[in-house]
């Protein structure tokens, strides 16, 4: 039993771990707990030494240390002040009556600004609860199909995932050891190719089926001409600099990810403050929800940071190594295992779940094959997306669920009574959404330049030919000579 245990301590460890994340174990603590019982274990069988876990509060302080994580709380903030602001009402309102007079148009409308949201908050919860609350019922009210109508919002608020300032991509960057303006950079492309598959989508069913998306009616387009173009500039401009403030100077190279993130918080309460929306009901929330979703993150991290130390400690990073490197197909084929690993857990496991436990085993092995890990991040981003909309356990659609009609209503503007909509026709109108989604990985795979574009080409360091001088003092020869000796 000893010499079985010894063996195998790696696969039993993290089969102990699924076990515990299938009970509904809290994840922060199942990785903690199972960190600290097998490194007893190992200890008590030898295989490892006390000392392993005095490294441990040192490690804890390191994450506390991370600056680069100070990114979260601010562009959390960010986001739920902003959902608060009005400015994704105002939005919406305007870009609806855009598009208004084409088929699909409210549909074309929220993916716009689905995608605006994202660049702005990068939060999924306030793009989708948003766009629920306001396009919904006037979906429903001009007889938009519900599957059509609650699938184009899940799917469009679940573009705050992939398009920066995105906090998984933060939590990607973080545990692949890469910067996290290169990981934005690299996701910026995929992100609005993303956008336009799901536009095209829109197009193809309302080219196939018009009923699904009507255009609006004459009645329900209140603006039009010279009044609608200014109106749609000076909606267009506050996400725009908002934008340009996180992004652009972060793309520039004037400020770090954390410090645009400090920027983005600054000026959505400038916006807020404008609209005179600011309160402090509003703070307080928006600062609560904060604290809550950065400690949950934290938790999770240490619970990581304690069962990847142990881990490693029991040689599991070389028995995943082992199990990967040996599939065939060489990278294609771990490439096309690791996808349908990722796509599979996401039916259990949210994104931070799979950044913090899977990544870090991961990232090792694709580096080994001689992936570009900016690249993997990005592509295991838009996978991780999927993890939002699946059925029956995509937060999305739990999102959206919350905000849809649970019941028969009397619509306020026309006074008819309009059907509700049923959970089963949120999750079947989230599965084209999935299948585009799936279709994106395949791209990014395909077409590696779709990431790697976005990047700056600097000029590869062959370390192989560094020549490192060294100069000597030579005793013998006097008068103080020095010689020279280069090593390789």
């Amino acid at each position: 039993m000893t010499a079985f245990l010894i063996a195998n301590m790696a696969p039993l460890m993290f089969g102990a771990l699924v076990v515990f994340l299938l009970l509904g174990y809290p994840v922060a603590f199942a990785l903690a707990a199972n960190g600290i019982v097998f490194g007893l274990v190992g200890m008590e069988l030898g295989l490892l030494n006390s000392q392993l876990f005095q490294a441990l509060p040192e490690r804890v302080f390191g994450i506390m240390r991370n600056d680069t994580l100070l990114a979260i709380p601010f562009f959390t903030f960010m986001g739920l002040i902003l959902e608060r602001s009005g400015m994704a009402e105002d939005l919406l309102d305007t870009i609806g009556q855009l598009f208004g007079p084409i088929r699909g148009g409210l549909a074309y409308a929220v993916i716009f600004v689905g995608a605006l949201l994202a660049a702005t908050t990068g939060v999924v919860a306030a793009s989708v609860i948003s766009m629920g609350l306001i396009s919904l019922p006037i979906m429903l009210r001009y007889g938009y199909d519900r599957r059509v109508a609650s699938g184009v919002i899940a799917a469009s608020g679940t573009l705050a995932q992939i398009i920066p300032p995105s906090l998984v991509l933060i939590i990607m960057a973080d545990q692949l050891g890469r910067s996290v303006g290169d990981m934005y950079a690299g996701a910026f492309i995929p992100g609005f190719v993303l956008t336009a598959l799901y536009a095209g989508y829109i197009f193809l069913l309302t080219t196939i089926y018009p009923k699904t998306a009507p255009a609006l009616p004459l009645e329900a387009r209140s603006l039009r001409g010279a009044a609608l173009v200014i109106r749609s500039l000076t909606c267009l401009l506050p996400p725009l600099v908002l934008i340009f403030l996180v992004l652009g100077t972060i793309f520039l190279g004037i400020a770090t990810p954390t410090e645009g993130g400090a920027m983005g918080a600054a000026g959505a309460l400038i916006l807020a403050l404008a609209k005179r929306k600011l309160e402090w009901s509003l703070l307080k929330q928006a600062m609560d929800t904060t604290a809550k979703l950065s400690s949950f993150v934290l938790f999770i991290l240490v619970g990581s940071t304690v069962f990847g130390l142990v881990f490693r400690g029991v040689n599991g990073d070389l028995w995943v190594e082992h199990l990967l490197t040996g599939l065939p197909g060489g990278k294609l084929g771990f490439l096309i295992v690791v996808n349908v690993l990722m796509f599979v857990l996401a039916f259990f496991l949210d994104f931070f779940e799979l950044a913090f436990i899977l990544v870090p085993l991961l990232g090792p092995v694709a580096e080994k094959l001689g992936i570009d890990l900016i690249w993997f991040g990005v592509l295991l981003g838009v996978n991780m997306q999927t993890s939002f909309m699946h059925p029956p356990f995509g937060f999305a659609l739990f999102y959206l669920r919350s905000v849809a009609p649970k019941s028969d209503y009397i619509d306020k503007v026309t006074g008819k009574m309009t059907a509700k909509i049923t959970t089963g026709q949120i999750y079947w109108g989230a599965v084209p959404f999935v299948f585009i989604q799936i279709i994106m990985v395949g791209l990014v795979i395909a077409f590696p330049q779709l990431v790697t574009g976005g990047l700056d080409n600097k000029a590869a360091v062959d370390t192989s030919k560094i020549q490192i001088e060294v100069q000597q003092e030579d005793y013998g020869g006097g008068g103080g000579m020095y010689g020279t000796e280069e090593k390789k």
